[in-house]
C-alpha cells in the first residue's frame, strides 16, 4: 500500500475512533491510552505493512492528528450542546487550557475576568459552565439541584473510606445525619470549652512574641490545634511549639492542591494512582488519621466533653451500624482540613481588611469597648452570649466572607448526571459540569452596591445603619443587596455542615483579639511596599484558599 493509502486508512480510523469515544466516553486514561497506543500498530498489522519508523510515525501522526482535529472541531461546532454559551475559544477546545491557570492558583480570578467579559453564563471548558446568576445558582446547589459529579467521585483512592465530601444519594444523607448531630447547636456549645481554651492560648502566645509576627502562621496553628482537639481529642500542640512541627498544615495543603488539580481532569486520576509515590502519599495521610483516631479512643475526650469524634464515631450508638475506625478517622481528617484552612483564611483576610480600613476598625473597637468595657474581665470577654450584641463586628465578618470567601470557586462543580436539566429556564446538557464560583458571584454589581469595596454597613438593617453612621455623620445608602447571592458556605444538602461552628469561632476569636490588641502592619521594610503590594494578591485557590504571610505589629489595648 502507498503512503497515501496508509494516511487515508489512519485518517479513517481516527474518524471512527472519534465517533466511538464520543458515544462511549472513557472514564479513565487507563482504558483510553492503551487503546490509542495500540491502534496504529494494529492498523499496520492488518494492512500487512512493515513496522518501519516511517510507517509507525506516519500512522501515529495521522491517526492522532485526525482524532484531535475532529475533537476540537466538534467542540467548536455550532451544533455542540453548549454552543449557545459564550466563552474563550481555547477553553471550549480543551480543558488543558485552564489546567495551567488552576495550577498557578488563580482560577477564581480567571473566572472573574471571563464573567466580566461574557456575562453570568460562561462556557469555560468543552463540557463545563460557570454560572453566577443567583437564581440559577440556587437551583444548581439547592434542593433538587445538580448532583456531585466526577470531580468528587473520581478523587477518592480505594484505600480511603468514602467521606461526606465524596458520597452521594442515600449514603450522603446517612453520613450527613451523623455530621448534623456533631454540628448541632447543642453539640457546638459543648465545643466552647475547647474554643475558649485555645483562644486564651492564642492571646498568650501572641503577647509573648517579639514584633513583628506573622499573623497568618498563628491563625493556622490555632485552627489546627482547635480542630485537633475537637476531632481527635488533641495532640497537635502547634501553638505551644510556635511552628507546625509535623508539617500538618503543609501536608493538608499539598494534598488539597494535588486533589484539586487532578480533579480538573478526573480521567487521569486512576492513572496517577498507579504511581507508587502517589499511593504512598495517600496511605501516609490515611495512617496519620488512623493514628489520631486510635489516640482518641485510648485517651477519651479532653475535659470529659462530647467532642466531634463522639458523634462521628457514633459513640452514643444512635445508628443501626456504627462506622468503622477507618471511616471515622477519614471524617475526622475532613473536619481538620475543612475547618482549619477556611477559618484561618477568613480571619487573616479580616485582619487585612481591618488594618486597611481604619474607620471600620475603629468602629469595631468602639463596639467591643461598649460590650466589654472592662478588658480585664476575661469571663465576659469569652462569654458567647454577649457576642450576640456585636452587630458591626458580625457585619464586618460577613463582608470579609463576601470579598474573600474561603472557597473562592465554591469547591468542585456539580454535574447533570441523569440527563438534560432545566436550570432557571436554560438547558444544561447531560454530562455538563457546572461551577458556581462564590468569589465572582459576590462581586456582581447587580447584587451588591460597589461590590469591590469593603462596606460592612450593607449587612446592617436600615435602622442599625442609622444608629451607626460613618465618620462624616452620613448614613450609608445601599442600593443593591441580594442575600441570595451570598454563598460563602455553599447551599443545599451539600453545604458546609460546620458553618454554624465556623461563625461562632470567628466571632469569638476576632472579638477577643481586637478588644485585646491594636493591629498595624510591619513597616520595617518601608510603608510604601505595604501600600503597593496587597497581601490579598497571595491568596490562591486550591479547593480551599491558601495565603502568604502577613507581618503585623500588636499593641496591648487597655480602654479606648
Amino acid at each position: 500500500m502507498s503512503d497515501q493509502g496508509l494516511v487515508a486508512a489512519s485518517s479513517a480510523i481516527g474518524f471512527a475512533s472519534h465517533l466511538y469515544f464520543h458515544r462511549y466516553e472513557p472514564c479513565s486514561a487507563n482504558v483510553a491510552v492503551p487503546i490509542l497506543v495500540c491502534i496504529p500498530p494494529t492498523l499496520l498489522l492488518l494492512l500487512q505493512l512493515p513496522f518501519s519508523p516511517e510507517n509507525l510515525s506516519s500512522a501515529y501522526l495521522t491517526f492522532l492528528g485526525t482524532l484531535s482535529m475532529l475533537i476540537v472541531v466538534y467542540r467548536l461546532f455550532p451544533f455542540h450542546p453548549l454552543a449557545a454559551y459564550p466563552g474563550p475559544m481555547l477553553g471550549k477546545a480543551t480543558k488543558l487550557w485552564t489546567l495551567g491557570i488552576s495550577a498557578a492558583g488563580f482560577h477564581y480570578l480567571y473566572l472573574k475576568r471571563l464573567h466580566d467579559k461574557y456575562g453570568p453564563y460562561v462556557r469555560i471548558g468543552p463540557d463545563e459552565l460557570s454560572i453566577v446568576d443567583a437564581a440559577a445558582v440556587n437551583q444548581v446547589l439547592g434542593s433538587g439541584g445538580l448532583d456531585k459529579g466526577r470531580y468528587f467521585l473520581a478523587g477518592r483512592h480505594e484505600s480511603t473510606p468514602p467521606t461526606i465530601v465524596s458520597l452521594t444519594g442515600d449514603a450522603h444523607s446517612a453520613k450527613r445525619r451523623v455530621w448534623n448531630r456533631g454540628m448541632s447547636s447543642s453539640a457546638i456549645r459543648e465545643y466552647d470549652i475547647f474554643l475558649v481554651k485555645r483562644t486564651r492560648q492564642l492571646v498568650e502566645r501572641l503577647e509573648s512574641q517579639s514584633a513583628p509576627l506573622d499573623i497568618v502562621l498563628w491563625f493556622d496553628l490555632f485552627s489546627l490545634d482547635l480542630m485537633g482537639d475537637i476531632s481527635f481529642g488533641g495532640g497537635f500542640e502547634l501553638m505551644k511549639e510556635g511552628r507546625d512541627k509535623d508539617l500538618i498544615g503543609s501536608r493538608i495543603r499539598g494534598y488539597s492542591k494535588a486533589s484539586n488539580l487532578s480533579g480538573k481532569i478526573p480521567w487521569i486520576i486512576p492513572t496517577l494512582y498507579l504511581l507508587p509515590f502517589v499511593g504512598k502519599m495517600i496511605q501516609e495521610f490515611n495512617d496519620f488519621g488512623q493514628r489520631l483516631a486510635l489516640q482518641r479512643m485510648k485517651n477519651g475526650p479532653p475535659f470529659g466533653a462530647k467532642d466531634l469524634w463522639y458523634h462521628l464515631a457514633d459513640e452514643a450508638g444512635l445508628e443501626k451500624e456504627r462506622p468503622t475506625l477507618e471511616s471515622s478517622a477519614a471524617d475526622g481528617i475532613v473536619a481538620v482540613v475543612a475547618a482549619s484552612d477556611t477559618t484561618a483564611s477568613t480571619m487573616a483576610a479580616f485582619v487585612w481588611l481591618m488594618i486597611t480600613n481604619t474607620e471600620a476598625r475603629l468602629r469595631v473597637q468602639a463596639e467591643l469597648d461598649r460590650v466589654f468595657p472592662d478588658v480585664g474581665d476575661l469571663d465576659a470577654l469569652y462569654d458567647p452570649e454577649l457576642h450576640q450584641d456585636l452587630e458591626y463586628l458580625t457585619a464586618c465578618i460577613n463582608e470579609t466572607l463576601r470579598l474573600h470567601p474561603p472557597l473562592p470557586s465554591n469547591g468542585g462543580p456539580r454535574q447533570a448526571t441523569k440527563g438534560d436539566r432545566q436550570i432557571f429556564g436554560r438547558m444544561i446538557p447531560a454530562g455538563t459540569s457546572v461551577y458556581t464560583p462564590s468569589y465572582v458571584l459576590h462581586r456582581r454589581p447587580g447584587y451588591f452596591s460597589d461590590p469591590e469595596k469593603f462596606i460592612p454597613e450593607r449587612w446592617l438593617s436600615p435602622k442599625a445603619r442609622s444608629r451607626s453612621p460613618s465618620a462624616s455623620g452620613e448614613t450609608i445608602t445601599i442600593t443593591a443587596h441580594e442575600p441570595s447571592a451570598f454563598i460563602p458556605f455553599s447551599l443545599g444538602s451539600a453545604n458546609c455542615v460546620g458553618q454554624r461552628f465556623a461563625k461562632r469561632e470567628m466571632l469569638l476569636v476576632l472579638a477577643v483579639l481586637f478588644r485585646t490588641f491594636d493591629f498595624a502592619f510591619d513597616d520595617s521594610e518601608g510603608a510604601k511596599k505595604i501600600e503597593t503590594v496587597a497581601w490579598t494578591d497571595s491568596i490562591e485557590d486550591f479547593f480551599v484558599s491558601t495565603r502568604g504571610p502577613m507581618k503585623v505589629k500588636l499593641t496591648r489595648r487597655t480602654r479606648a
